[in-house]
Parts: C-alpha cells; sequence; structure tokens
C-alpha cells in the first residue's frame, strides 16, 4: 500500500499491480474500496499499471470535513500526478467523480465509464427524501440504518435478504463506510442526466452497460453517451449492473490499448 495526500490534507491509501503498462486508475462506486478491485486489477495487470484506491472516508484513507463534491476531484488529481497515469475507469456512482474530474480538466487521455444510475425515464423513482434521511442516520449514529436504506429503497433488494446480512462480518463491513453513502449522493445530486457537465468533458470515453442490467439503466448508458462530445457505447456481456470481468478485460485492453 502507498499513499498520496490530497489537497486538504486527506491520506488516499492506493495499491498499485503490475509495472509496465500504461497507468490506468479503478475508481469505486457506493459500497466499495480498492479491495472490490483486486480481481479486476490482476487480470489487467499484464498489460496496464493498474491503480486502486480507497476513496476518502474508505479502508484505509483517511477523511477530512466538511466533504465536498470537488474534494474527491482534488483526490483524484492528486492520484494522477502522483501515479502518472494516463487512463481511468469507474463504476456506478464513482462515475461521478470521474465526470467531474474529466471537466475540470485533470489530463486523463481516454475514460471509461460504467452505468452511472442517471434516472432517465423508465427508471424507478428516487427514495423519499433520500440524501436527508441518509444524513439523520448517520447524525444519529446508526449507520445500519443507512445501510439498509440505500440497499432496499435506492438498490431495490428485497428486505428480506438484507435482513439476512445483518450480524454477520459483512455487514460491519458495510456499516463502516455507511457514511460515505451521503458522499456518493452529494456526487450523484439530484440523478438527473447532467447534460451541461457532459457536454464539457472533451477526453475520448468508453461508457459501458451490461446486457444484463435493466432497459433504463442501459438507456441512462446511451443517454449520457450521446451527452459526451466524444464518445462510444459498448454493451458488454453480463449481469445486473456488472459486466463478466474477461470480457471487461478485452473491452479496456482494445480502448485504451
Amino acid at each position: 500500500m502507498d499513499q498520496v495526500s490530497s489537497n486538504d490534507g486527506t491520506s488516499i491509501a492506493y495499491d498499485t499491480f503490475g509495472s509496465s503498462g500504461p497507468g490506468l486508475i479503478l475508481i469505486s462506486g457506493a459500497f466499495t474500496d480498492r479491495s472490490y478491485y483486486v480481481p479486476l486489477a490482476t487480470a489487467l495487470s499484464a498489460d496496464f499499471t493498474v491503480i486502486t484506491y480507497d476513496r476518502r472516508g474508505r479502508g484505509d484513507s483517511t477523511d477530512t470535513a466538511p466533504y465536498a463534491v470537488e474534494r474527491e476531484v482534488e483526490d483524484l488529481q492528486a492520484l494522477r500526478d502522483a501515479t502518472g497515469a494516463v487512463y481511468a475507469s469507474a463504476d456506478s456512482s464513482g462515475g461521478m467523480v470521474l465526470f467531474r474530474a474529466g471537466a475540470a480538466g485533470v489530463p486523463f487521455d481516454k475514460l471509461a465509464v460504467m452505468e452511472v444510475p442517471f434516472r432517465v425515464e423508465g427508471a424507478p423513482p428516487a427514495p423519499d427524501r433520500y440524501l436527508e434521511r441518509l444524513q439523520e442516520f448517520i447524525a444519529a449514529g446508526n449507520p445500519g440504518g443507512a445501510a439498509e436504506l440505500f440497499m432496499v429503497e435506492a438498490v431495490g433488494q428485497p428486505q428480506e435478504m438484507v435482513d439476512s446480512f445483518k450480524g454477520r462480518p459483512m455487514w460491519t463491513s458495510l456499516e463502516a463506510m455507511a457514511h460515505t453513502l451521503v458522499y456518493d449522493s452529494l456526487q450523484m445530486g439530484d440523478s438527473e442526466l447532467p447534460t451541461d457537465l457532459l457536454a464539457g468533458i472533451p477526453n475520448e470515453t468508453l461508457v459501458i452497460h451490461s446486457t444484463g442490467s435493466p432497459a433504463w439503466l442501459q438507456s441512462a448508458v446511451t443517454q449520457t453517451a450521446a451527452a459526451l462530445p466524444n464518445a462510444r457505447v459498448a454493451a458488454l456481456e453480463g449481469q445486473f449492473h456488472q459486466v463478466t470481468q474477461e470480457v471487461l478485460v478485452e473491452a479496456f485492453k482494445g480502448f485504451f490499448r
């Protein structure tokens, strides 16, 4: 593990896989830290120098109040400066970090983004008072309530499935990251397609969706690509909100290399 200091003094922890190919930073979505990417980073390491990191407030990275969406752009800039990475890829709500970085001029040659869940026509409605309720749970010292709200009302997992997680080590890990659900919600804003932001991103961008994701999420991807000045869509084999690793590796090699 290495660390880099962001503008506000937050320490960002990162790992490096491979050493000979061009640098590729992987940016995680909600409820995940750098450990999520170990299998993918390992598979990509023959062709890229892959950097995985803990977004602020997660894993081995520290946190500095108050939070603002711009701080995560600064974190990514610091990581890019420290590693010299020329490419970046993001999953789900982590894509908003990358989109904000692209619009701010963080100098990546190419970007890839997987299914940022913008609520286009056909999407399920956003949970009522979602951000406010997350903040209330965290302020009350109830991270499990925030985790349950996200998993049941935002993602749509069955209540009985979420109940079965409670009391397990995995649930403890989720509670430890639950406060960062507020951060992801702030990154997503109103979850509408941010056409003005996307129009200001000049980077060549691969916008990916899984063939196993619902129609509204696939539509969100095509609309995202249409709003970007220099983008194309890749429909890749996979399951709900997840692409098969072997297929994703080949897509990255074809696009980035």
